[in-house]
């Protein structure tokens, strides 16, 4: 493990941890090279993330703490904004070190010094459940490499293994920029441009490993008040291992993806969740269809030589920019526990 550097970890040098029937070990693995997030030129409009200092300008008054808006505190760059996803998702690292016993350690695939970590058994060995998310924009170029691919294979060949995808929004994928400008008026979100296509890597990793689904679209999901994410449309006859046990409603984000099923073979994947979208947001090529509805949480349940499940989850739910209550806090436990 000491060959390559983890991101933000309870432990920099990753000693490994014991297994121990019960505890789940947990990981992450960001699918993204940080400088060639980091490095976007911000003169760019599409496909980059936004910098710290348009944060703090559209969510004015949040981030006016000098521990946000002071340069010489906390970079004010895309490389700032990069810096709070590490933040948010500390409460989440830490209600899975207080369920499982086990430290969460976050992998970047490229970080911060450059130093890279393949998906490979060197993250894998010590890993019951797996999140892979998916936050690189594909202008960067991130691919899962065939041995990647058969290093994840083989994981969830494992009995009792979990792998999460978590593919984020493919907004603006149209030619048409009548169409990208819909797309945007309709989630309205100042921060996403008008084009921001994520996750190439997690797509190659799908495809290698036979996952029939696409992450589409940046939907705005409908609200009960503000802020607070409608209840889900859940399929609980299908739930059979009780992933969505005692769970009604996750967070709130703006724009989710819609994880289009590309199987007509309805065994080999199943729709757990759906959420509703909100209907008094301007049109979407989506909404336009006669949707109103889009796939939130998808399970692929063990087939063949495969023994663990694999779950499609988008990465905003472990985020607590996002919010969250006792509902989301239980779909995290129930992701972690045994199955």
């Amino acid at each position: 493990m000491n060959e390559f550097r983890t991101a933000r970890t309870y432990n920099q040098n990753h000693v490994l941890r014991e297994y121990t029937p019960g505890r789940r070990r947990v990981s992450v693995y960001v699918a993204w090279s940080y400088p060639a997030e980091a490095g976007r030129n911000p003169a760019e409009l599409d496909n980059r993330f936004s910098t710290m200092t348009e944060v703090r300008r559209v969510a004015w008054p949040a981030y006016e703490e000098p521990q946000w808006s002071d340069p010489m505190r906390f970079q004010q760059g895309i490389a700032g904004t990069l810096e709070l996803f590490f933040w948010a998702w500390v409460p989440f690292q830490q209600f899975v070190e207080e369920t499982t016993g086990h430290p969460v350690p976050v992998y970047q695939r490229v970080d911060q010094a450059g130093f890279q970590a393949p998906l490979d058994e060197r993250v894998l060995a010590d890993t019951d459940t797996l999140f892979v998310f998916g936050l690189d924009h594909m202008i960067t170029g991130q691919e899962a490499a065939p041995e990647e691919i058969e290093a994840v294979r083989q994981f969830v060949n494992r009995e009792g293994t979990c792998l999460v995808l978590g593919p984020h929004h493919d907004v603006g994928a149209s030619d048409d920029l009548a169409v990208r400008d819909m797309e945007y008026h309709h989630h309205g979100d100042p921060l996403v441009p008008r084009q921001q296509r994520f996750g190439r890597y997690t797509r190659s990793l799908m495809h290698g490993l036979g996952v029939p689904v696409e992450n589409r679209y940046g939907l705005r999901p409908a609200v009960v008040e503000a802020n607070k994410i409608a209840p889900l449309s859940i399929a609980r006859d299908l739930d059979t291992k009780g992933w969505l046990e005692g769970v009604t409603s996750l967070n709130f984000h703006m724009h989710l993806p819609h994880y289009a099923v590309t199987t007509d073979d309805p065994n080999t994947i199943q729709v757990l969740g759906r959420q509703p979208i909100d209907m008094s947001r301007p049109p979407h090529p989506f909404t336009e269809a006669g949707n109103t509805e889009f796939n939130m949480l998808l399970w692929m349940p063990p087939a063949g030589e495969r023994a663990g499940d694999v779950l499609l989850a988008d990465s905003t739910i472990f985020s607590s920019l996002f919010g969250g209550d006792e509902s989301l806090r239980n779909f995290w436990r129930n992701v972690v526990s045994p199955k």
